[in-house]
């Protein structure tokens, strides 16, 4: 059993039954005695005896080596439970081992990506404030660049200003002589304020001018008074030069006069454009442009669109026409019915709704379905029910029929089915009250106008 071999030990020497005879005495000789009585020995029972002693020797023997078997088998077993606990111990350590490897590399993975998100959301913050930076830089720059163009152009006006006060004084002056002398007379001496006057009533409109242009108000009486006056001065000027002296003067002086309100006139007239957003030459011309572009793309587009819709219309037209043309060689007979339908309907054309009445009143189903094509299917839905339960066809078609009454036809044997009436008759089933039967046909007339709506 554990593979080392041992003796069984055999019962091979047998103890007698009887007792050894003893030698008879030589010298003496032998006094009567009474015969001393047979033992009883019944070696039937003695071999009996020695063969379950053997047996019982034997069951012991082969207990003892069960039992010697048995705890060798539990000492392997337990060998082999040690080394499989051992193999288990150091397979779990080696998945452990492994776990924990994954779970410190997985960490490492996640701290890293964790760094890497922190790095990303630290770099986009950085991008994000470095272009916030760059774009209050770029305000900043376009609001000094626009403090620096309005100071500009508050410098270039304000020196157009000054420019254009110093021309008008300087263009009195020169005007003013000659209206004094056209003026002067001894005897009146006072006719010297006309001229003041006259400059001055033109100084005085202009300036009014310019209060109504800074208040948002009409301007354009004022600059015309102003002008008047300017013409009046002009033409003393003009007249008084020719007569007393000479034509240069003349016109010099009248040129002054109409010289420093018409430069003044025309810083007002820079002014007034620019308080109403009036565009320059330029910008005028390059709007025209853009608006000349904008109506030749939208006739493009409108042209494009035209000849797609044109394009679109001849392929529906002639998909339309293929259609029909299909429709009225497959079909004569419902294409017939149609013409029918779509005259007494008033339609030019066989629409789709007509088609699909025409179809039905002529085939009886909707388009698309014969009796063919339904007779077919049904087939093959038999042969595919066949197919998957393993039954014939035969006997498909039968069950399907198998709602049959007894009223159809006697079956070959009696059934256990009693119908009432037990056979159909004339007039044994009661009749509709008349009131019933009106309802019914109200109810069907209402049905059957629904579904000519929706036809």
């Amino acid at each position: 059993m554990n593979g080392h071999r041992r003796r069984i030990p055999v019962i091979t020497e047998w103890q007698t039954l009887f007792a050894p005879a003893e030698e008879p005495a030589v010298a003496t000789a032998p006094e009567p005695q009474p015969e001393p009585a047979e033992p009883a020995v019944d070696l039937v029972a003695e071999a009996k005896a020695d063969a379950i002693r053997t047996k019982a020797y034997a069951d012991a023997e082969e207990q003892r080596a069960r039992a010697e078997a048995e705890a060798e088998a539990v000492r392997i077993k337990a060998e082999g439970d040690a080394k499989a606990a051992e193999v288990k111990a150091v397979e779990e350590a080696r998945k452990l081992r492994l776990a924990n490897d994954k779970a410190q590399a997985r960490a490492i993975e996640e701290q890293a990506a964790r760094d890497a998100r922190i790095a990303k959301s630290n770099r986009e913050r950085a991008e994000a404030e470095r272009g916030q930076q760059e774009d209050e830089r770029a305000r900043q720059e376009q609001k000094q660049n626009e403090a620096a163009a309005e100071a500009e152009i508050a410098k270039a006006a304000s020196t157009w200003r000054g420019y254009a006060i110093a021309f008008y004084a300087v263009c009195a002056v020169v005007a003013l002589p000659v209206q004094i002398a056209a003026f002067w007379d001894r005897d009146a001496p006072w006719l010297v304020i006309a001229p003041l006057m006259l400059e001055g009533a033109a100084l005085v409109v202009t300036k009014g001018a310019a209060a109504a242009v800074a208040a948002n108000r009409p301007h354009w009486h004022y600059r015309t008074v102003a002008w008047v006056f300017a013409f009046i001065a002009a033409g003393i000027n003009l007249k008084h030069g020719l007569d007393a002296f000479d034509p240069a003067t003349a016109i010099g002086t009248a040129f002054a006069s109409l010289a420093g309100p018409g430069v003044w006139d025309l810083h007002e007239h820079g002014r007034i454009r620019r308080r109403d957003g009036v565009l320059t030459r330029r910008q005028r011309k390059a709007q025209a442009a853009a608006a000349k572009a904008e109506l030749k793309r939208r006739a493009t587009e409108e042209a494009r669109k035209a000849s797609e819709k044109e394009a679109a219309d001849k392929a529906a037209a002639d998909a339309a026409e293929t259609l029909a043309n299909s429709r009225a060689e497959e079909f004569p007979e419902v294409w017939d019915e149609a013409e029918k339908i779509a005259a007494a309907v008033g339609e030019i054309t066989v629409t789709q709704a007509v088609w699909v009445r025409a179809y039905r009143n002529i085939q009886g189903c909707e388009p698309g379905e014969s009796i063919e094509s339904i007779t077919a299917r049904r087939k093959a839905e038999a042969r595919v029910a066949a197919a998957l339960s393993g039954a014939p066809v035969a006997t498909l078609s039968k069950k399907k029929n198998a709602q049959r009454v007894i009223q159809v036809k006697a079956p070959g044997k009696r059934s256990s089915y009693r119908p009432t009436p037990p056979r159909r008759k004339p007039n044994d089933t009661p009749k509709f009250h008349p009131v019933a039967r009106a309802l019914a046909a109200d109810a069907k007339r209402q049905s059957n106008a629904s579904t000519e709506e929706q036809k």
